[in-house]
């Protein structure tokens, strides 16, 4: 999905062509939750002129109400018209950074974050960061009053075909609205899971790529109601089945190109492919709690399920955290498995970013690749192989990411404090559920 270049000029003009009369101004809470101000389309001066303000106290993790006033600036490149269209004109959506009244980007805005990680790639001599995001939902049925159930729409399995895979049509909508609306969708198939659902497209620079990842579940949910079903990005919705990852596929480019390829090289990677691939591994536990961000999210990375929780790397086998897919030349990429859908996508895209680009300025190489199944490995021989692994719950994983000081520092000391405050308070209060298990496992037995 190319990035177009339009002027203010270009803007007014698509609006008053399209028959534009509301404009949805779309922005990232710290949890990764969409939130827009939407506006009549007779606002769209003072917006093209970043004098559209808005009330930045509402917004989970931002400012105190002492401190609310905040501008929207819009980032003209994804002015787009969404397909679907109201009966008194169409709704255009932009995606916009967060600045303060000082005329200062926000540095509790999350894309803001992404675009100063982004610089420091750029002053370690690279040029582009691409993401290739794969990400998996599920489609549950709603009842009578529109709220949704855990009934699944189906019972096929992975590459399930209708009648089976019962929910092909909204899946084959979905895909048709994307591309309207300019997504290139590579692939979109019924997941291992029964009313499970993947949707792949192509990769693109990594501020793209998040804000595409976050219009396609605004695309996704949206579609989903139109059928009568409720699509959902909880990583693990239901115990027994797969839950719901968000593999990344990401390669590194300078004026030469891929910086992850050297035809000459060990599995034809460059130093840079193994130092990157160096510095990922050594922060996967620390870049968890940001990747992997809610309580649902540990109930996933289980063993048996497909999804990883071993810090360890191949390039042929899937039950390590990271894998190199047999593309070479400029599809030359590293592939990180643990990351779910409920991470917001600007933050985890910055952290496992940050992470590369230490294991590169520190020259980090990773231990020799691991390419049998490490699921079928008992404790002792993956502590022989040093694999260790993944935080196995959010607690854990905060703590993690509160001793990594260049973790920290991906996040940027606003969104960190934030953060770890919110997941905290997360943690305790699911600590004082009890739930049905507990009951049916004890309260006989005791």
């Amino acid at each position: 999905m190319a990035k177009p270049e339009f002027t203010k000029d270009d803007i007014r003009q698509m609006a008053k062509d399209e028959n534009v009369k509301f404009l949805r101004l779309m922005f990232t809470d710290l949890f990764g939750t969409i939130k827009n101000v939407e506006v009549p389309i007779s606002q769209l001066g003072k917006l093209l002129d970043n004098k559209l303000m808005f009330d930045g106290s509402s917004i989970d993790g931002f400012v105190r109400i002492e401190e609310s006033d905040m501008y929207l600036y819009p980032d003209l490149s994804t002015w787009m018209i969404f397909p679907w269209s109201t009966e008194r004109g169409k709704i255009a959506r932009v995606i916009c950074e967060v600045y303060t009244t000082d005329g200062k980007p926000f540095e509790g805005d999350p894309r803001n974050n992404l675009i100063r990680v982004l610089d420091d790639m750029r002053k370690a001599g690279f040029t582009d960061f691409n993401i290739g995001p794969e990400p998996e939902f599920f489609l549950f049925k709603m009842d009578e009053n529109g709220k949704p159930t855990t009934e699944l729409n189906d019972k096929g399995s992975y590459f399930d075909m209708a009648p089976m895979d019962l929910g092909e049509n909204c899946r084959r909508e979905i895909v048709l609205t994307l591309e309207e609306m300019g997504f290139d969708v590579e692939a979109a198939h019924h997941e291992v899971a029964p009313g499970q659902h993947e949707i792949d497209f192509k990769y693109a620079d990594a501020l793209t790529a998040a804000d595409n990842i976050q219009t396609f579940k605004l695309v996704v949910k949206t579609i989903a109601r139109k059928y009568g079903l409720y699509a959902t990005f909880m990583p693990k919705p239901l115990a027994g089945i797969n839950g719901s990852g968000m593999h990344l596929n990401m390669s590194l480019f300078h004026d030469k190109g891929n910086a992850f390829y050297d035809k000459d090289g060990k599995m034809e990677l460059s130093e840079d492919a193994f130092h990157f691939l160096g510095g990922l591994l050594k922060h996967a536990r620390s870049y968890t709690a940001i990747c992997n961000p809610i309580v649902n999210s540990y109930k996933r990375l289980v063993p048996g399920y497909e999804a990883p929780v071993y810090v360890a790397w191949s390039g042929s086998n899937r039950s390590p955290l990271i894998r190199v897919p047999n593309s070479r030349g400029l599809s030359t990429r590293l592939e990180l498995r643990s990351v779910d859908p409920a991470a917001n996508p600007y933050l985890a895209i910055a952290a496992v970013l940050e992470a590369g680009l230490d294991g590169l300025r520190n020259q980090l190489a990773p231990r020799e690749a691991i390419d049998r199944n490490i699921y079928r490995m008992d404790a002792e021989e993956r502590q022989e192989n040093h694999i260790t692994n993944l935080p196995d719950t959010l607690h854990n994983a905060l703590k993690d990411l509160a001793a990594d000081d260049v973790m920290r520092g991906a996040m940027g000391n606003h969104l960190y404090q934030s953060f770890i405050e919110a997941k905290n308070l997360e943690y305790n209060s699911y600590r004082t559920q009890v739930s049905e298990w507990e009951r049916d496992q004890y309260l006989e037995l005791y």
